[in-house]
């Protein structure tokens, strides 16, 4: 414990932001390792993260269920192949009971700001429930938490309903009324489908067409379900067939961007198939390489827009006015509503201003650009893990394993802290410099940099913030284990809660020959 003011401050081993996938894979696995002095701060008031958050009618992940899941905590009694919102948010339930990670959640708890004590050498963190002081952060809220809401100009002034489809407002009844969905990525294409038979008229406003691919999804069936239940080896090998069968997809999107012609082309017949009005499918046909954006499958949304209550609006948002939306050519979308399916803040995250390191915040140091070590420490802020960080996102295989990756680092990573009563470690620049600048080098002959598209892969600067340029298996090598020659530590001689912190820097050499060396990536 520690006092500020007559007030005395709670202090745990180590502090978890968000409680969705990867902060409650952090808290299950740390309670596995035999951690139990940690806390999860989350602010909405059930865990899920974002499929907590997104509700929308229709939503649906896009990766097959057994790979959208812990490895750890399989569930055998997916109903579907690829699993709708209420039964994943239910699975993550589920994992937090039995993971028994309960009692160290902090529901309905907001980080305001987190900083680091330099003479403490520990965090502190200021919450809307209180302050605590924490010797570990774990930024796990993750880069789709935050929705992005453009700023078009005259967007007060409408006169009926406007969300964002990741905070749908189940209040309003949508039936029978005018509506306007902004954008066509992968929320749009769930929602538009689902709405279109209530609604009396739909304006689709489309920026960028995307490639649509067929959707497999279909039922479980409950001989499968039961046979999982009764012999896991079955489910874990789907499992790994899913896995296996995703993964050369990188080869394209990566290394070879001319091997997706098949999947191009594949695309082209399944709109051709749908569309038979060729003006439309002129509308919707991308001119971008497949890839370049996020691939998207649905069976529902060409056929969606083919209604006689649907119109497609290829001219932008020009203003927003009292009574509907004015398009770049000058026609007025009189409305109702207004549903925002315009993603979220990947590249400006907003815990980056809240995350404050020795010297200055995250958002200060990401000024040129989003980077991290591995997508997980960052130089300048010691003692923080971050959790599907930068470069640790996929644009052809599951970010749960990815996830899992990051996990293993950081549990190794508490162990080797533990083992030799380290006071903080922080990756040395040069380490996290010479990581990027070959990561980025990697991306550059990429299909999400080359493929001719803008996407929220891309900051500013068209450089790429999100991806990982290679296959999962090689990110799951170099996190296998913590590799403390690539950071700088300091050494406490006491670390009970009371006691002042001595600490010394511990030099490259004695860290050569006093702790486990893993996999360089000096």
């Amino acid at each position: 414990m520690s006092s500020n003011g007559g007030d005395v401050v709670p202090h745990h081993r180590v502090a978890v932001i968000g409680a969705g996938f990867s902060g409650l894979g952090a808290a299950i696995r740390m309670r596995e390792a035999g951690i139990d002095d940690f806390v999860v701060l989350e602010r909405a008031e059930e865990v899920g993260g974002t499929w907590w958050a997104n509700t929308y009618p229709g939503c649906q992940c896009d990766v097959a269920s057994h790979l959208y899941s812990f490895s750890f905590m399989p569930n055998p009694d997916w109903s579907r192949g690829y699993s709708e919102q209420p039964e994943i948010l239910e699975y993550l339930r589920r994992c937090a009971d039995r993971g028994g990670v309960r009692p160290n959640l902090r529901l309905g708890c907001e980080v305001l700001a987190a900083t680091w004590q330099e003479a403490d050498q520990r965090w502190l963190i200021e919450t809307s429930s209180g302050t605590l002081t924490a010797d570990v952060l774990v930024a796990a809220q993750g880069g789709l938490s935050e929705p992005k809401v453009p700023d078009f100009p005259g967007l007060e002034s409408f006169a009926g309903s406007v969300f964002h489809s990741a905070a749908w407002d189940h209040e309003v009844d949508l039936r029978g009324k005018r509506v306007a969905v902004i954008g066509t990525g992968a929320s749009a294409i769930q929602v538009v489908p689902n709405i279109q038979p209530q609604v009396a008229r739909l304006d689709v406003f489309q920026r960028t067409p995307p490639w649509i691919v067929p959707h497999n999804d279909r039922p479980i069936g409950r001989f499968k379900r039961f046979l999982y239940r009764v012999f896991p080896p079955a489910q874990k090998l789907a499992r790994a067939g899913i896995y296996m069968s995703r993964e050369p997809l990188v080869l394209g999107l990566v290394h070879r961007p001319r091997l997706l012609r098949f999947v191009e082309r594949m695309a082209k017949r399944h709109m051709y198939s749908q569309v038979p009005d060729r003006e439309l499918r002129r509308r919707l046909l991308p001119d971008y390489r497949i890839g370049c954006k996020r691939i998207l499958p649905s069976n529902n949304w060409y056929p969606a827009l083919m209604k006689d209550n649907v119109e497609l609006v290829s001219d932008g948002v020009a203003e927003v006015r009292p009574e509907g939306i004015v398009d770049g050519a000058g026609n007025l979308h009189e409305l109702d509503a207004i549903v925002m399916a315009t993603g979220f803040k990947v590249m400006d995250i907003p815990i980056a201003d809240r995350v404050r390191g020795r010297d200055g915040t995250l958002a200060e140091a990401w000024r040129d650009g989003m980077q991290a070590y591995l997508g997980t420490t960052v130089s300048g802020f010691p003692n923080l893990f971050m959790l599907v960080g930068p470069n640790t996102g996929l644009g052809h295989n599951s970010i749960v394993y990815m996830i899992e990756s990051q996990l293993n680092y950081l549990i190794d990573g508490l162990r080797v802290i533990d083992r030799h009563r380290l006071a903080s470690v922080e990756v040395r620049p040069e380490t996290q410099r010479a990581f990027n600048q070959d990561l980025q080098r990697r991306l550059q002959g990429s299909v999400w940099n080359s493929g001719g598209c803008a996407s929220w892969y891309l900051d500013a600067q068209g450089c790429n913030r999100t991806l990982w340029p290679g296959q999962t298996w090689t990110f799951r090598r170099l996190t296998r284990r913590f590799d403390p020659q690539a950071y700088r530590v300091t050494v406490s001689d006491r670390r009970e809660a009371n006691a002042s912190t001595s600490s010394s820097v511990v030099s490259q050499e004695h860290i050569s020959r006093t702790m486990p060396v893993g996999s360089s990536q000096t």
